[in-house]
């Protein structure tokens, strides 16, 4: 088949332990699922249906990369999340059936432009430009981990420049793994490929050029992501 221009090359992940790398289809990302971020942005916990946004493939960001500090912001701020990977189609899935879709998990930063989102939210408007924009999602390499949730003990931890800035329990997140998964397939066919961050905890903050900003979780390839000078 013949194209205008070559089209954009697969954007993939590494996965532990395989030679083949997980290729992605679409991202997408919880709001707002663990209590203390939402009081730190302002608002009461309640646990209302979760609400989702998403991020283009193109996003992406390996581990290891260097980021440009962001154009539109003044207040760059790190996300670090849990991501899982869909390996297994489904709409509909019931939360008792909803581990037989996961293929693994990752870690993730959603990277966030914090200002530009404050001011979309207090106009109405979507928080697209605030999340979706370019290298903005930072993924590690998948663990392999079928059908399975990660132990309940496991916890989440963020550093810049060594200082803790992040640390959770995984099993304070207001929806779990299972929840998240049936809650989005109740909008859209997940599809293998698909990846879902699953929301960050207290302690987000800004990052600055020439940060080094690093992300770990219990059992899981953990991610380091250099801040680069103004784009």
């Amino acid at each position: 088949m013949d194209y205008i221009f070559p089209p954009l090359p697969v954007q993939s992940v590494p996965v532990l332990g395989e030679a083949r790398r997980f290729p992605l289809r679409r991202i997408f990302c919880v709001g707002r699922n663990y209590a203390d971020h939402i009081r730190e942005m302002g608002f009461r916990p309640e646990r209302e249906p979760p609400f989702f946004f998403t991020k283009p493939i193109d996003a992406l960001v390996q581990d290891g990369e260097e980021v440009a500090y962001p154009p539109l912001t003044e207040n760059f701020h790190h996300e670090a999340e849990l991501v899982i990977a869909i390996g297994k189609a489904g709409a509909g899935i019931a939360v008792e059936d909803a581990l037989d879709h996961v293929y693994g998990y990752a870690v993730g930063n959603d990277l966030t432009r914090r200002d530009l989102q404050f001011a979309l939210r207090d106009r109405g408007r979507p928080w697209d430009w605030s999340k979706a924009f370019d290298r903005s999602a930072v993924v590690g390499p998948i663990t392999p981990m079928p059908s399975q949730a990660l132990p309940r003990s496991a916890r989440l931890s963020l550093t810049v420049n060594g200082e803790t800035r992040q640390d959770a329990a995984l099993d304070t997140m207001i929806w779990n793994v299972a929840e998240v998964i049936a809650a989005l397939s109740s909008s859209v066919t997940i599809q293998p490929g698909d990846l879902v961050f699953t929301g960050t905890p207290a302690g987000v903050g800004p990052l600055q050029p020439g940060d080094r900003c690093a992300v770990a979780i219990d059992g899981l390839t953990p991610i380091t992501t250099l801040i680069g000078r103004k784009a």
